[in-house]
């Protein structure tokens, strides 16, 4: 079902469904969803958003404010106390019920975000304060496979048993119509920059590796995207290729190639405008695996690492300096699942503005039986 977009770009407000849209652009798996618009809208790889929304009618977001969302959830919660989410919880209830008896966990982040490029995604994991600044991957042809252990991670404990899900968080932010990608962080591999030549990668991804389409952690929806790391690139032109990976049925394909930036600044994936996601191979929904590492020509310095990560949602942020709250239980059939291990990590897709960004607040976690 399309989403009434009238209503939605009321809610959201114009640009930022714009900019949404356009980030979505040639998505090759299912749609993303918006875990800050009430009801269950999700985008998809068209740019077109689905789902059910029945506000924005009379005001926006902002006219809203947090009461009114509150008083959604509230609503939400009496009337959809007894029916079963495809989450691992049996009610509303149930879920509620295990945040309050022990099974609930809440990981607070403080993240100044970089100084961007319009249009262009940056990365807040090389930033802190808190979480501090996260680890850098090793060198080919290792790698690095992250977990909730690595610095820089959320942090999140892992259940003693059952599954854990993200049923809310409460974030601000310092600027007006940015957003905020959380994913899980799976694999990273540094490249030498001062090379043409081809790097094997051997390492390997320990979450999202399933072939089976119906599995809860099946690869696809696993990206790839190339960070500059702690140092600006050289005035060097390049694209990314050739890089192979394994994909979804574990059989090698071939990156399109991807066009690299030229005195790229620190934290901007090196990617062209409006793309937070590397394409794949036509037919291809996710990466397994990356195993070979290229650019066209060496660049003299800088710092690029090559990232595999599994999208959990967009959150946007239609009004500055304001604690929103974000329900993930109430809104929609199912909270995000968050595998053990999970390195949850945040990209800043598309930047309205060039300004650095601060964001701050806390994600709630609850384990099911």
């Amino acid at each position: 079902m399309n989403t009434h977009s009238a209503r939605l770009e009321r809610w959201v407000g114009a640009d930022r469904l714009e900019q949404i849209s356009q980030s979505t652009l040639g998505w090759y798996w299912k749609p993303i969803p918006l875990l800050d618009v009430p009801g269950g809208v999700s985008v998809c790889g068209d740019g077109d958003f689905i789902g059910p929304f029945d506000r924005g009618s009379y005001c926006s977001a902002a006219d809203a404010m947090e009461d009114a969302l509150l008083a959604e959830a509230r609503h939400w919660r009496a009337r959809h106390d007894r029916l079963t989410l495809m989450a691992g919880f049996t009610s509303i209830s149930d879920a509620l019920a295990r945040a309050s008896g022990g099974n609930g966990q809440m990981r607070t982040f403080n993240k100044v975000g970089p100084t961007g490029v319009v249009a262009v995604t940056s990365s807040l994991w090389r930033l802190g304060p808190q979480p501090p600044s996260g680890a850098a991957p090793a060198a080919a042809a290792g790698g690095t496979a992250y977990t909730n252990a690595s610095t820089g991670a959320l942090g999140q404990a892992n259940p003693a048993s059952g599954t854990l899900h993200l049923v809310g968080a409460d974030v601000s932010a310092s600027v007006i119509n940015n957003s905020l990608l959380l994913y899980d962080l799976l694999f990273g591999c540094a490249k030498t920059v001062n090379s043409n030549t081809t790097e094997a990668v051997t390492g390997v991804p320990t979450r999202y590796q399933s072939g089976i389409a119906t599995a809860a952690d099946y690869i696809g929806g696993n990206f790839l995207f190339i960070q500059v790391g702690g140092t600006a690139l050289a005035a060097t032109a390049h694209n990314h290729t050739v890089v192979l990976y394994t994909d979804q049925g574990s059989a090698s394909s071939t990156m399109p190639s991807l066009t690299g930036n030229a005195s790229a600044i620190v934290d901007r994936l090196d990617h062209p405008t409006q793309q937070w996601f590397a394409p794949l191979e036509s037919g291809d929904v996710g990466i397994k695996a990356l195993t070979q590492m290229q650019h066209s020509a060496a660049i003299a310095t800088g710092v690029l690492w090559y990232m595999i990560g599994h999208p959990l949602g967009f959150m946007s942020f239609p009004v500055i300096n304001s604690m929103l709250p974000f329900d993930w239980l109430t809104n929609r059939n199912q909270a995000p699942r968050v595998f053990d291990g999970a390195c949850l990590a945040f990209l800043e897709p598309q930047k309205p503005a060039t300004g650095a960004t601060t964001y701050t607040g806390g994600v709630w976690l609850t384990g099911a039986a």
